[in-house]
């Protein structure tokens, strides 16, 4: 009979642990959490000392009995849920669950879940971490806080089923913003020159730029006309030729961060599925001839360190698969200049030696692909750097100065195993390598280009786990968590990668904004975060926290419920009749934006889509412009006789045309802006523009 009880979070953990124990040790799951606040009430005591009243979840009696079965039986518990913050609360909330006063227990913690890790975990046993549990009872409360005073304003003012929350929120505003951003962009014009020259002895070319201090010099078609003037007639000779070297460093291992933004571009995974399938990986694949396996490291962390006895393994495999040369000196090893959480090690596979193609075969597609690139990443971090020679000549034609440049891989080190899914391509100019400064040179063609400034990009997922972490918002292990929420709620959609903002994600913003402007300050969140690690550090009291935050936050919402009216979004009549039963149509928002409704519901059923007109007159047909919004929520103007007229456009259309080409205006920024990308031509916006 078992005379110890080892509790896991997850049932896959339950074969991957309990083959390394022997049969003195019974290992069960909890199931994740076993305990946390009601969801019918805020279930914190905000007149008092802000106590947080924990209720059994619902659906975790039985696995709840059967741990207290057990634990009569043990004459030892060891707690060995997740090594974080939120494994340590589960720990503390087992038990006060299971009653585990008064007993041995102890709390047992493995950053990756091999047969040493566990071993030595039951070696190290030590009692629960308060620090820990208080810094996830802060953030716990503080969410709960947000969530449960500011939606029901949001269902008040706006519609039932929105939410508000103290990330979430703020990840919509750095989407918003950046959405403004790119909506009141205005492109400027600028030119590049480019010369294509030859020589004597080869049928290559070289292709040289026109050297300017800024690159958005050459600002005019005029310049660019008086500048290939003066160019017209002369030769191409060289000035200066310099050979050298440089070096790219071999990247960091993988944190959480740096996994889901990698995942994202390489693999196209979203955030949410690289959690799930790492979890995956962490908590154990079925390997044929091994049993359950875990295949990484504990896949939340912010730390880029790894062990002593990774370290070695790893370099042994270079050593014999690659040969010594291709080891990185240990004072060339990158470091991280972040200040992190240093918790836990970097993501990496538990065993280096377990190669990707050894598992393939008893890996899903997903896990597999993951794997793989969590294999590489470490590999190549140990690796040498690689090594470029480079060549840059400078050259003159007349007056005017050209410059050329070239790079050729001279030793690969790290790239042999790993390069970045956004590594830039060096150009072809190796003809360069074979030049020297008495060399001849003919010149062959120059051609002006006009190029536009362009807006930042729209985010992505991988960018938006970037910015927030950039910023401070939130924690790596919950940005998926964040992004599918708002997600889910429709704030905003995606489009392939791009991330755009739909109607009702703008309302809720601009709500939030007016009425909470601290909960979706960027610094104040970041700010909170700090004393979050503030808690889990021993330095602030955890109430602490709640008690000077919860007065502002209930001034902010007893505000909000008694002057938000001016923004409160009505259900109004549409001004049309039901085909069906003549009664006047209202509009009404939904999930996907407005839409008409009959007034007489629920007798009468009758819905149909809503179109706001501008005022705008179609360039195409004369029909009305209206606002709409595509299957998954952005907005966009286009003509109400869609699908006979395919007129559409992103921006508002202004109702004028260009006086340089004659094409529609859009407003955009304050200003009247042609939509023929090739024209750009712009205009301060008249006051009457809407």
């Amino acid at each position: 009979m078992a005379k110890y009880l080892v509790i896991v979070e997850s049932p896959t953990k339950v074969k991957t642990v309990g083959k390394f124990l022997g049969s003195n040790y019974k290992v069960m799951a909890s199931q994740g959490h076993v305990r946390d606040l009601p969801k019918s009430s805020l279930g914190v005591d905000v007149e008092g000392d802000f106590e947080p009243h924990y209720i059994t979840i619902r659906g975790k009696g039985d696995i709840l009995a059967a741990l207290r079965k057990e634990v009569k039986k043990a004459e030892k518990i060891y707690l060995a849920t997740d090594p974080d913050r939120e494994g340590e609360a589960i720990s503390w909330h087992l038990i006060a669950a299971l009653k585990l006063e008064g007993k041995k227990v102890y709390r047992i913690t493995f950053n990756e879940i091999t047969r040493n890790a566990v071993k030595e975990s039951l070696k190290n046993a030590r009692d629960i971490d308060m620090n820990l549990v208080d810094a996830q009872q802060a953030r716990r409360v503080l969410d709960r806080v947000v969530g449960y005073e500011i939606s029901p304003v949001l269902w008040a003012k706006v519609k039932r089923g929105l939410s508000a929350g103290r990330v979430q929120s703020v990840a919509l505003r750095i989407v918003c913003d950046r959405e403004q951003e790119i909506a009141d962009f205005i492109p400027t014009e600028y030119w590049t020159i480019d010369a294509t020259l030859n020589t004597k002895n080869s049928k290559k070319s070289i292709h040289a730029k026109y050297a300017t201090e800024d690159e958005h010099e050459l600002d005019s078609r005029e310049k660019v006309d008086a500048i290939m003037k003066e160019l017209s007639g002369k030769g191409m000779v060289i000035d200066e030729l310099k050979h050298g070297s440089r070096t790219r460093k071999m990247p960091l291992p993988f944190t959480t961060s740096t996994l889901q933004q990698e995942a994202s571009k390489s693999l196209n995974f979203s955030t949410q599925k690289t959690m799930r399938v790492a979890q995956q990986l962490y908590e154990g694949v079925e390997i044929k001839g091994q049993g359950t396996v875990g295949l990484i490291t504990y896949l939340r962390t912010d730390s880029t360190r790894i062990s002593d006895e990774a370290e070695r393994m790893v370099t042994e495999f270079i050593v014999s698969q690659y040969g010594e040369n291709y080891v990185a000196a240990k004072d060339t090893l990158p470091k991280s200049n972040k200040k992190i959480q240093d918790a836990h090690e970097a993501i990496r596979p538990t065993d280096v030696n377990r190669t990707p193609q050894m598992v393939k075969d008893d890996l899903t597609r997903e896990q597999f692909r993951l794997y793989q690139l969590i294999w590489k990443r470490f590999v190549a971090s140990r690796m040498a750097a690689a090594i470029y020679d480079t060549v840059n000549v400078k050259l003159s034609c007349g007056t005017h100065k050209f410059t050329a440049g070239s790079s050729a891989l001279k030793f690969e080190g790290f790239m042999n195993v790993y390069v970045d899914a956004d590594e830039e391509k060096d150009g072809n100019n190796s003809l360069l390598f074979d030049l020297d400064e008495k060399s001849e040179v003919v010149l062959s063609d120059i051609s002006p280009t006009e190029h536009f400034t362009q807006p930042l990009p729209h985010f992505t997922e991988a960018s938006l786990v970037h910015a927030m972490e950039e910023l401070g918002i939130g924690r790596p292990s919950t940005y998926a968590t964040t992004i599918t929420t708002i997600l889910g709620r429709r704030y905003i959609v995606k489009e392939g990668k791009n991330i755009f903002v739909t109607e009702i994600g703008e309302i809720v913003n601009n709500i939030m904004k007016e009425a909470f402007p601290q909960i979706v300050d960027v610094d104040f969140t970041a700010t909170m975060e700090t004393l979050l690690d503030g808690v889990e550090e021993g330095n602030v009291k955890w109430k602490t926290i709640i008690e000077n935050f919860y007065p502002d936050l209930k001034a902010a919402v007893d505000k909000a419920e008694s002057e938000i009216e001016k923004i409160e979004i009505r259900d109004e009549q549409s001004g049309e009749l039901c085909e069906e039963c003549g009664r006047p149509m209202y509009i009404k928002y939904g999930p996907h934006g407005r839409f008409q409704a009959c007034s007489g519901f629920p007798e009468c059923r009758h819905t149909k889509p809503y179109f706001e007109k501008i005022g705008v007159a179609c360039p195409k047909c004369g029909k009305d412009i209206v606002i709409k919004a595509t299957r998954k929520g952005r907005r966009y103007y286009g003509c109400i006789d869609n699908p006979e007229c395919d007129f559409m456009v992103w921006q508002r259309p202004s109702g004028s045309n260009c006086p340089k080409c004659g094409q529609p205006m859009l407003l955009k920024g304050g200003k009247r802006v042609c939509m023929n990308d090739e024209c750009a031509y712009s205009e301060d916006a008249g006051k009457s523009d809407n």
